[in-house]
């Protein structure tokens, strides 16, 4: 059916949908690092109670209009627990990329990494290397947290105090508490990327029941605050919902574009450390 559908569009409309897509792939982190910034002791002080090295997360990207899904490509998530420097780190690693199919429009194989300080929860390292569309970056990150500087490929640039990588952010707010935050609240917060420090917030909605391509969950809501110009249009255009338990997983992320909607859902996952308990039933 995939197939059948785009033959039916033009080859700019397949680019659109999956440079949208990748964009959604590559931005999981960014949406889930908001939670960490509503008091500067709480985001420099938590601990990891949520994950475990050895852990694995699936997620799908999917294109939908007029009510059809087209499957467009797919991450993974996985944790080990290493050394560096002479110091333990969990060592994440998030790769995307696109379906056969679909690379005949916009081929992608995005690799991130971040090496976090199982101490601090802090990323001391962090690795872009991406090809979208044939259009390649590689820039490897040095923090030094003490020194408020990040040694990138490109120079030596200043960062604010506990500042997250896109991959390091997925894990670090996975370890907040949730149940500080009120329906309303928008939470600021500075993340890294391509040698800029971004100023955002997230306009946290609730706790609702949600059902994805995976299964019925009890969820926690959010709508992050994108500058436009960078990932997507200006504006909470963006949906984003975690799992109302412990391990707080992303299930589900959804933003329109300029032909249809873009939503990347939680497939599966591997050596959690507690129970899916937000899980109601299976799809």
């Amino acid at each position: 059916m995939a197939e059948e559908f785009l033959k039916k569009s033009n080859r700019h409309t397949g680019k659109i949908i999956m440079k949208y897509s990748v964009k959604l792939i590559t931005t999981v982190a960014i949406l889930l690092l908001a939670f960490t910034l509503k008091a500067g002791d709480e985001f420099c002080g938590v601990k990891n109670t949520s994950f475990n090295a050895g852990e694995i997360i699936t997620v799908r990207v999917y294109y939908t209009t007029l009510g059809m899904y087209v499957s467009a490509g797919e991450a993974t998530f996985t944790t080990t627990l290493e050394k560096f420097n002479g110091r333990p780190v969990y060592h994440c690693i998030g790769e995307g990329k696109t379906y056969t199919f679909f690379d005949n429009f916009f081929k992608v194989r995005d690799r991130y990494e971040t090496y976090l300080d199982t101490a601090t929860m802090l990323p001391a390292r962090f690795i872009r290397n991406v090809d979208e569309g044939g259009y390649k970056i590689y820039n490897n990150v040095t923090f030094n947290h003490s020194a408020g500087t990040a040694v990138t490929t490109n120079g030596v640039f200043k960062i604010s105090g506990c500042i997250q990588d896109v991959i390091s952010a997925v894990y670090y707010a996975r370890n907040i508490n949730f149940s500080k935050y009120k329906p309303g609240d928008k939470i600021p917060f500075d993340m890294f990327l391509d040698d800029q420090t971004y100023h955002l917030y997230l306009h946290y909605i609730g706790k609702e029941t949600i059902k994805t391509k995976y299964g019925k969950f009890h969820a926690i809501k959010f709508k992050p605050l994108l500058v436009k110009g960078t990932l997507f249009e200006g504006g909470e255009k963006m949906n984003a919902w975690v799992s109302d338990d412990p391990n707080h997983l992303l299930l589900r992320i959804e933003s329109p574009i300029a032909v249809g909607s873009v939503k990347v859902d939680m497939m599966g996952y591997k050596n959690l450390r507690y129970p899916l308990t937000s899980l109601i039933t299976v799809r």
